[in-house]
């Protein structure tokens, strides 16, 4: 397989004579020694004597830094025009793109990440304008970071770093998949992630990452959580699956779950369920039960 060719803009400058293949065609940067047998070996591929491969390929970047100096108040539009022609000419000979490839990406990534590339089978591969091809992947949801990677002749290289999903926000009717950041992931589909835990309102979706952990670490308080609703911005009520509510402090959420914990061990609460538990005062536990008597109890701070 070929050395890899990464992508940029051609440099203006003139590449030297006793080394014309030394600089990139695109970014102008120095490129490893590799470069020259890699477009020996894709040439031959093609069917061509290698020196005569190497003499063209040296030859393309002579005319395009001619060009990019030469062409006055029109460099962009020459430029441009000639790559495209030397592209086609290229493709011709098997510098045509045959395989993409996309790493680091999940099966639900993966579809989304190359209908954004609009990398197609055949195109010539000397024409991808790597650059670009890297904006666009970086503008797909489900992506963090992106390295794309020529690989001469026929194969590009995808390499993403994936955005871990965190949770789904319910916002104003809405449902989004979120990441560790609180950033929506717009290509997600929420009901295929059944498993993530639920947050709503104003602020959930950037707050959910500090919470998350300490109602993780409970696993009887977890199973039995449907929803954390994020109250004016500034604390949360836990949501359970039967109807009952936890309403934690604005701070100290974790020593408020202690106190949960503590409660829970002596009474099972959890188990036996309850209409309300108000934690926001760290001095006092109040409890409502599973009935209509209307008076809270009231059970010491542990």
């Amino acid at each position: 397989m070929g050395a890899a060719v990464r992508g940029g803009t051609r440099s203006s400058a003139k590449p030297q004579a006793k080394s014309p293949a030394s600089k990139a065609a695109r970014g102008g940067r120095p490129v490893a020694a590799a470069y020259a047998p890699a477009k020996l070996r894709a040439g031959a591929g093609a069917g061509l004597d290698p020196k005569l491969t190497l003499i063209v390929a040296g030859g393309v970047l002579v005319i395009g830094a001619a060009v990019a100096l030469f062409s006055g108040d029109r460099p962009q539009t020459l430029v441009h025009g000639a790559e495209s022609g030397l592209a086609g000419r290229f493709a011709g000979l098997g510098f045509r793109v045959g395989a993409l490839h996309v790493q680091g990406a999940s099966a639900m990534a993966q579809p989304d990440i190359v209908r954004a590339s609009g990398i197609y089978k055949d195109q010539p591969i000397l024409g991808v304008d790597l650059t670009e091809l890297r904006q666009r992947i970086l503008a797909v949801g489900w992506v963090k970071e992106a390295r794309v990677v020529r690989l001469l002749p026929d194969t590009i290289v995808i390499a993403v770093t994936e955005r871990p999903t965190l949770a789904v926000w319910q916002h104003q009717g809405a449902t989004h998949v979120v990441d560790a950041e609180g950033k929506v992931i717009p290509e997600a589909d929420p009901g295929r992630f059944p498993d993530l835990p639920m947050v709503v309102g104003d602020g959930a979706a950037e707050n959910a990452a500090a919470i998350l952990p300490l109602v993780r670490a409970r696993p009887r308080l977890m199973e039995r959580l449907e929803a954390l609703v994020r109250v004016d911005d500034r604390r949360w009520d836990l949501r359970m699956k039967d109807g009952g509510l936890i309403q934690l402090p604005a701070v100290g959420e974790d020593s408020a779950l202690i106190q949960l914990d503590q409660l829970d061990q002596r009474s099972r609460l959890l188990e036996l369920g309850f209409a309300r538990i108000d934690l926001r005062d760290p001095e006092a536990v109040a409890v409502r039960p599973r009935d209509n008597t209307p008076a809270a109890t009231v059970v010491g701070g542990a």
